[in-house]
């Protein structure tokens, strides 16, 4: 088996970037090898700190550098002292530039900021479903928008919607018997959106819902009286909190979100 190899992958910014590629390439090769990260590098003693190491203990180093003038001095050092050195960003940042006639950034970190942003999107997900249909309370004072309505009124749709948009949103179902959580009413009601529907809409979705699992559209849950009865006790809790409302019949989800937001935003 061949000695360990030492990597030394400098980085202006964290440094994941440089890893991920050096690891692909390494994956091709029966090596043993050490990966030493040098993350935000902003200086030229830093970069004469690596070369020196990477010289005296016979390593490598891929870099990511978005300054051309670091860029520059590592790769004219690395070719003077005759060190490998992987240039991972440099030649594609040049390319790319000739392409769009266009002067790149020079900003670190914009991918982990990408990141970021991907992650709270995740995280937003998750939360929709943890806190789908009341199922725990406490997530309504975390929640940026909480969700009222009465069965089939989209909740669930509208709050996976949202939750691509990085918003953390609880749903709470009103029943009539259930009387709602308290911390409903404790909350800022600008966070809360009822969404109100015509009788005689909710009345044809559930019978089609029943319809789907295979039972008798003439099940209580879809009468028209017991329909009013819960719009009617929606109404009363809306007007208790205080809160904003939203009709959602015959609208799509999107249509719908869309507009919750510009609730939100106002």
């Amino acid at each position: 088996m061949n000695a360990k190899k030492i990597v030394f992958i400098l980085s202006d910014s964290v440094g994941e970037t440089a890893e991920l590629v050096i690891k692909a390439g390494l994956s091709q090769f029966n090596q043993d090898y050490i990966i030493q990260r040098i993350p935000y590098v902003e200086d030229i003693k830093t970069i004469d700190e690596a070369l020196n190491r990477a010289k005296d203990e016979d390593g490598i180093i891929g870099f990511t550098l978005v300054d051309p003038h670091l860029r520059n001095y590592l790769n004219a050092k690395a070719l003077e002292w005759s060190i490998e050195a992987i240039d991972i960003m440099g030649p594609m940042m040049e390319a790319m530039e000739r392409v769009f006639h266009n002067k790149p950034r020079l900003e670190p970190g914009l991918v982990h900021k990408l990141d970021e942003d991907y992650f709270k999107k995740v995280e937003a997900i998750e939360f929709a479903v943890k806190y789908d249909d009341g199922r725990d309370p406490r997530g309504i004072a975390r929640a940026d928008i909480i969700l009222i309505g009465v069965s089939r009124t989209s909740k669930t749709p509208l709050s996976q919607f949202l939750a691509h948009k990085r918003l953390k949103v609880a749903n709470i179902p009103i029943v009539p018997e259930v009387e709602p959580p308290e911390e409903l009413f404790d909350v800022d009601p600008a966070k809360c959106i009822g969404l109100r529907i015509q009788p005689e809409k909710l009345n044809d979705i559930r019978k089609e819902r029943l319809k789907a699992l295979g039972l008798g559209d003439q099940a209580t849950y879809a009468t028209i009286s017991r329909i009013h009865q819960e719009l009617d006790y929606f109404n009363s809790i809306v007007e208790r909190i205080g809160c904003r409302v939203v009709d959602v019949s015959n609208k799509a989800v999107e249509e719908t979100a869309n507009q919750i937001l510009r609730l939100i935003k106002e």
